[in-house]
């Protein structure tokens, strides 16, 4: 009798315990390198006369398997022949909605202390996954409209860890 309910708590317990526990957060880092912008006058491309990288870090919160919030925030960082400073702090809250086998789409609005705003598909691929982390990369779309300035659409390649 004791044996069959020592045997009855430890399947009950591993299968309680081996079941993700919703909400579930999720934090993460990652870098972001923008590699074409297309505006008004003409493209734009990253690694010629300047190198402009972002660190994107945030969290993520899943309500459920399939969806979820997200906060990011990316500063951005420009470098050229005369100067290297931070150019831009992005503010980038956003809606989760897994797609399965490993792929998120995550829409999120975006505001930028340059003063421009816009919106941001993203194509998340989780690509190594481990017990303790997962290895990401994502292909963000930024389109930006604003401060007097022509409206953008950028093509941008994400790579990062989430804990």
């Amino acid at each position: 009798m004791r044996f069959g309910l020592l045997l009855l708590f430890l399947t009950v317990s591993i299968f309680l315990f081996s079941q993700t526990i919703y909400p579930k957060t999720t934090t993460f880092f990652g870098v972001a390198n923008p590699i074409v912008t297309i505006s008004y006058d003409k493209p734009a491309y990253n690694f010629t006369n300047y190198y402009l990288v972002g660190f994107p870090t945030g969290i993520n919160v899943w309500k459920t398997k399939n969806i979820g919030y997200s906060l990011e925030v990316i500063p951005y960082i420009k470098s050229d022949k005369t100067i290297s400073k931070m150019s831009n702090l992005l503010i980038h809250p956003g809606v989760l909605f897994s797609l399965g086998d490993g792929f998120t789409f995550i829409g999120r609005a975006a505001f930028e202390t340059s003063g421009r705003y816009g919106f941001t598909p993203v194509l998340n691929k989780t690509v190594i996954k481990t017990n303790n982390c997962s290895y990401y990369v994502s292909l963000p779309m930024p389109v930006r409209f604003g401060n007097n300035q022509a409206s953008s659409y950028t093509f941008a390649v994400q790579l990062g860890i989430v804990f």
